[in-house]
Order: structure tokens, then sequence, then C-alpha cells
């Protein structure tokens, strides 16, 4: 069932929130004396945001035998909480499937294991107190970098904090449980989550819309109201939860990069369900070009997961998640599991080493499953490898995973330019790429300190006195591929526009891998053919190296 109103948000008064609590936590089966109810409903208040009641209990306050039975009931709810915190959304998929209400379905199970990982991410994460940004910083100011036009009020989104938990994009067709998948997460988030919202995405826009028209009344139409209405809505919600995330309307599409963002910076996780993926959000919308940095931070601050489940001949479901993790994690080993799983041998999956041989040396290979070879990011670009073993690797392997990929300054540029080199090894060999790395992609071959460098060399205003409006702005770039990729090939920080050229070109190359398209080809997919598709993908793909040798 779902858990959000189709009317627009509104504030709850102090009474209707006390009488929303007592109603859904009280149990009838407890009778507890009126002081251990004012106790209770103390503590609730105080989760709510109001102004905890001052209520003491004593022995005077009670006989001994209520003040023992209290006692009891209160350390027993302490322990339950603690239990809880360890009870989520994996166990009570267990619980459904064990009871026969949900019918175990292995890429499900897949699924549900990211919203485990963020309910633990969430059981030691702690948001930060929400600050409102003052009326004067929210007020028109003169943009610094022209050519991305005037963004008023920049100063008043602050930094993403570092430890903000990566949320979650749930993407499927109708009929894939997305409402059962957020039933599961909402419902066992743990008591560290001081509060929670979950809403129809279009419910929430038109509530913000409401209190962005009643700021501008009350302070002019030039004020940039969104990070003022984000702070409001933070303290509502540390962890935010939407169904139904789309955009079809011009008003929401303006305003959806910064109002995220905002509520980001607040420390607010964000988990939404919708049916399309990221890049088919507002296709073909009016000035949709202004719309594109909300894609960008979708795809980068939150897991997009595919819900859609395909059935491949080896009984071994396709991972949902993209063949890139950021950052080098705690789930960045799982990641690394599941591809290992779908890439390698799925009846012996347990890898295990291997030592091919070129040119009378040997590269030994530390983990292999099938036509999958592992490596981590020094065992093959930091040792004394070149373009000859990498053609010998993809003459032996169809896939590769490689961990624990750095982000590589100007220091590092000779451990760049080799794993360029791998890059485009395995991109002309059609094999598949499957990366952990510290960093997004975009900041993989240039950091945002270079780029303000190279920006500087290139007689471009960078302002030093204004870091945040300036971090903001080369954030947006960083995060967004093509734009990247086009600083990359006129950055003054390259020897050369042969190098230059190369480092763009293995940027457009790692996006071209991370496609469906070319990750699906040639692994046998119901879908596509079945075995047969997979055999002629192997042959096709063997006379092409025949070609190359």
């Amino acid at each position: 069932m779902r858990r959000y109103s189709p009317h627009p948000l509104r504030l709850l008064s102090t009474r209707t929130v006390a009488g929303l609590k007592t109603r859904r936590h009280i149990c009838t089966q407890c009778l507890i004396t009126r002081a251990g109810d004012k106790r209770r409903n103390a503590t609730r208040f105080s989760a709510a945001g109001q102004k905890p009641l001052s209520v003491v209990l004593t022995r005077s306050a009670l006989s001994p035998s209520r003040f023992r039975q209290f006692a009891s009931v209160a350390a027993a709810t302490a322990e339950k909480a603690e239990i809880s915190d360890h009870y989520g959304p994996m166990q009570e998929y267990d619980r459904r499937v064990k009871e026969g209400l949900l019918r175990e379905d292995p890429h499900q199970r897949g699924i549900i294991q990211n919203l485990q990982n963020l309910h633990d991410d969430l059981v030691h994460y702690r948001a930060r107190p929400v600050i409102h940004p003052s009326i004067e910083t929210l007020k028109p100011t003169k943009s610094l970098f022209s050519w991305f036009g005037p963004k008023p009020g920049t100063g008043a989104i602050q930094e993403i904090p570092s430890d903000l938990p990566r949320g979650l994009y749930l993407y499927g067709d109708v009929g894939s449980g997305k409402t059962m998948l957020m039933d599961l997460f909402y419902d066992t988030l743990p008591s560290t989550v001081r509060s929670k919202m979950r809403i129809h995405f279009h419910n929430f826009m038109q509530d913000v819309h409401k209190r962005l028209h009643r700021m501008k009344m009350a302070h002019g139409n030039d004020i940039d109201a969104v990070p003022f209405v984000a702070a409001d809505i933070a303290e509502q919600a540390n962890v935010l939860c939407f169904d139904e995330f789309q955009c079809t309307d011009v008003a929401d599409a303006m305003i959806l990069r910064r109002l995220l963002e905002s509520l980001m910076s607040h420390g607010v996780v964000l988990v939404t369900t919708s049916n399309r993926h990221p890049d088919e959000l507002y296709k073909n919308g009016i000035q949709r070009e202004s719309f594109i940095p909300a894609i960008h931070l979708l795809k980068s601050r939150l897991h997009v997961i595919n819900l859609d489940s395909h059935t491949d001949y080896r009984k071994i479901p396709r991972p949902p998640s993209g063949v890139y993790h950021t950052p080098l994690d705690s789930h960045a080993a799982s990641h690394i599991e599941k591809w290992l799983r779908f890439l390698g041998d799925p009846d012996e999956p347990e890898p295990h080493p291997e030592t091919q041989r070129v040119w009378g040396r040997e590269i030994r290979v530390p983990r292999v499953s099938g036509r999958c070879a592992w490596f981590t990011f020094q065992e093959l670009i930091g040792s004394a490898t070149g373009a000859a073993d990498y053609l010998e690797l993809m003459r032996c392997y169809d896939a590769f995973i490689i961990s624990d990929v750095p982000g590589m300054t100007f220091r590092e540029r000779d451990l760049a330019r080799r794993f360029i080199t791998f890059i485009d090894a395995v991109y002309e060999s059609r094999a598949k790429l499957v990366l952990t790395t510290a960093v997004p992609l975009t900041e993989l071959f240039i950091s945002p300190q270079e780029l303000r460098e190279s920006m500087k060399k290139e007689g471009k205003v960078v302002d030093d006195d204004d870091d945040e409006s300036t971090s903001h702005a080369m954030q947006h770039m960083l995060e967004d591929m093509d734009s990247n990729i086009d600083q990359l090939k006129n950055s003054s920080l390259f020897s050369g526009d042969e190098e230059r050229f190369a480092f763009a070109r293995a940027l457009s190359r790692l996006s071209e891998m991370s496609s469906k398209e070319w990750v699906e080809r040639g692994m046998g997919l119901e879908k596509s053919g079945g075995k047969q598709e997979r055999d002629a993908w192997a042959k096709a793909r063997s006379h092409q190296m025949e070609d190359q040798m």
C-alpha cells in the first residue's frame, strides 16, 4: 500500500503530530501508567522536532510495582530499537518469502541488497543540523562564469557533505515491484533516522511551488527562494522518498537541479522510484538543456538501479547497477562480486589465478572466472605492462574488472597514459569493462584544482575569493561528461594535441562502454536471442581479434 498522501504537503500542528505518532506507535497490549505515557509522548515530540515536555519519572510518582513495570517496558523498548536497526529490507524480504507473501526472485534479491546497503549506511549516518540561509544570500548575485548564465543566490547553497550516503534511483516498467521495494525500505528505516517522508513526486513539486510563491510574495520576485524552501523541507525529513519521479512541467525542470542540490547540502538522503532512466526524463521538453544538470546530479549522487528483470540462459541475472561504481566504499566489494558472477563462469564463480605469456614474458592474472579477469589497478597498471601485454589479455579474456582505480592528477600522468592504453585495447576488442573508482569518471584524469588552474591559464575569470560559487560552477562542469571532454581537449594541462585527444577519447569510450547495449551484447540474454546470439558474437569477436593480430 502506498504511504503518501494524494494532497500537497502542509505543516502539521504539535497536537496533530502527537496524535499521529500515538496512533502509529502505541501498543494496545501494553497497559502503562499515565506517567509512562507522558514520558513516551515527550520522546515523540522530540523526534518530531518539537520542544520535549519536562517530565521526570521518579519512584515517588509511581508505586514500586508500577515503577518496576515501566522500567521493564522502557528497557525492552531500548533493546527492541537496537535490534530493529539490524532488521532491514533484506530481513523483511526473507520473512515475506518464508511466509509465502512473496516469491523468491534472484534478480529482486540483488536489488534489495542495494536497499540493505543504504539501510546499513543510515545506521551510522548522522545528518548535520539544518542551517537556513539568510535573506541577503538569496538575493541575485553577478555570475562569475558567463557561459553558465546567471545563477542568482548561488552562495545560499552549501557544499554537499562528504559523508552523505549515496541515495537510490530505482526505475522500471509498470509491475516491476517499485512500490513493494519502497515499502520494504521505508518501513524498515533504522532508529537513527530522526525524520522521514514519503510522497508522490507530483504532489511534492506542487507543494514546493506553493512555498516558493509565498516566499516571493513576501520578499519580492527577484529573490531565489529555492535554498530557503529546501531548508524547510530538510527540517521535516532526513530521508526523503519519492514515488513516481518524473518531470513533465517546464517550471519543475527549471528549478529541479538547485532544489535537489540544496536538499543534499542539508544532508537529506534521497530515494526515488521512476518509470524512466534519468537520461529519459523530460525528453523533448521545452528548454531541456536547462534540465540536463539535474540529470547529471541524479546520476552522480544516486545509484541508478534497473528493476526490469531479464532472463539469462545461464540462470545468472544481470546486476541491476551500472558497470562503474564510485566511491571506494563498503559496497565496492559487492559490486565486483555481482559482476564477476555475471561475466564469469556461473558454475564455478570462485576466481583462481592464471598465467599468460607474451614474447617470452609471463603475465600473472591474479583472479579469473571463466573468461573474466579481475585485477586491482596497482596489479595491472602499477606494474611494468604495455600495449603488447594488454592485447594478449584481450585475446585470452572477454571481460575485465579493474578495482581500486584512483584519481590521476598531473603527478600520476604516466599511470594515466598506461591506463588509457588499456582502455583503448578493451574498447577496440569490444570487451566488457567493470570499474570501482575513488572519484567520478569526469574527475578521473583532471581534478577540480587542476581545472581551476587550467582555466586561469586560458584567461578565464576565476575568483579565488569566492570559492563557493566557483566550486559549484566547476562541479556542474565536471558532472557533465560532454563538457568535461571539451574541457580536456582545450586544456593547457597536457603537453600536446595528441595527448589532449587521447585523454578526451578515453572518457568518451568509457561512457560508451557503460551503455546497456555494450554490456549485454554477446551475453546470451534471452530477449536478444539467447545462446545463439552469444555464440554468434563470440565467433564475430574471434574473427576481429585475428584481423587485429
